[in-house]
């Protein structure tokens, strides 16, 4: 099947108008040349026709038609980003416009945009914590679970630090199989939360993180002044005392976290957005082995087209012919 690279067909037919109209002007103008010499011109048309046709080429050319696919080895330097995302009530929260989950959303898709040739996966939390998708180099897949999160997802309870780490912890220490031991990988853990934790002490996760590798990049969504939790039927998520629950970002654990892996912390409010130091900070990171895979690409002709648009060319120029001939 027949496809195209760069398909700018508005583009493509505003520059081939534009060559019809040299030819036609270059055309006149040698009619109007022969007739001042009371002459008429001969053998213009094969070469109007040569010097169209070269131009239709290099324009087939430029938009790089393309035959079918061709399987291509890609290295990639074995680096893991998985991406935690806070989906507690706490979440819905407005003091970070939309809402709190919403500008996160918003900034982690950016982010995967960023990671080609990478291995993403997705861990949701609360509560409790779930692997939403699993490593892998599919961006589109990982954009479409991105854009599905939502703080329905887990039952509702106290948010816990502890337990998307334990999660991910549990993965980084499986022992390679027997016969197929798979290469080190660099491993960061991007952590997105308004900071709230009501779970256990994190110091021997922490710790046991550390010995990994891996490192603990974090983004504090939210205000220290905070927000109410709205209900979705315009009232508020209420304390014991019937008084509406302000929820405000929490920077000590998220700071702890980074600190302690080498990871780096950022800020994600209305007025700040760190995700641009923390996506830098991500891409410097190096991963420590180098592995091969094949992509499937698209196989290019652009060649053909080209190579039989300069051989017209090249005739139009060696060959000459007697345009006015009195």
């Amino acid at each position: 099947m027949l496809t195209w690279a760069y398909p700018d067909f508005v583009a493509a037919m505003l520059v081939l108008a534009l060559v019809l109209g040299l030819l036609g002007w270059h055309w006149r103008r040698g009619g109007r040349l022969a007739h001042l010499l009371g002459s008429r011109p001969r053998q213009r048309g094969w070469k109007a026709v040569l010097r169209l046709a070269a131009g239709g080429l290099l324009l087939a050319a430029g938009l790089g038609p393309s035959l079918g696919v061709s399987q291509r080895p890609v290295r990639t330097a074995g680096k893991d980003v998985w991406l935690l995302v806070d989906v507690s009530r706490s979440m819905d929260a407005t003091d970070v416009a939309p809402t709190r989950l919403l500008r996160a959303q918003a900034e982690l898709q950016d982010l995967v945009a960023q990671f080609p040739a990478d291995r993403l996966g997705l861990v949701v939390f609360g509560a409790e914590a779930v692997v939403q998708c699993p490593l892998t180099y599919d961006q589109a897949a990982v954009q479409t679970f991105i854009a599905t999160l939502r703080t329905s997802l887990l039952p509702a309870g106290p948010t816990t630090l502890q337990a998307p780490l334990e999660l991910l912890l549990s993965r980084l220490t499986v022992a390679p199989s027997a016969g197929s031991p798979a290469p080190p990988r660099a491993t960061a853990l991007v952590v997105v939360s308004d900071g709230e934790d009501f779970g256990e002490n994190l110091e021997p996760t922490l710790r046991a993180l550390g010995r990994t590798g891996a490192r603990v990049y974090t983004v504090g969504v939210g205000t220290a002044a905070g927000g109410k939790i709205p209900k979705g039927n315009g009232s508020f998520v209420v304390d014991g005392r019937g008084r509406a629950v302000q929820t405000r970002l929490r920077e000590g654990p998220l700071l702890q976290l980074a600190a302690q892996t080498g990871g780096q912390y950022a800020e994600l409010t209305n007025q700040q957005n760190g995700f641009g130091p923390l996506l830098r900070s991500l891409q410097a990171m190096q991963g420590t082995a180098e592995q091969v895979r094949t992509v499937a690409v698209a196989d290019n002709r652009y060649r053909y087209p080209l190579a039989a648009a300069l051989l017209l060319l090249a005739l139009d120029v060696l060959l000459t012919v007697t345009i006015i001939r009195p």
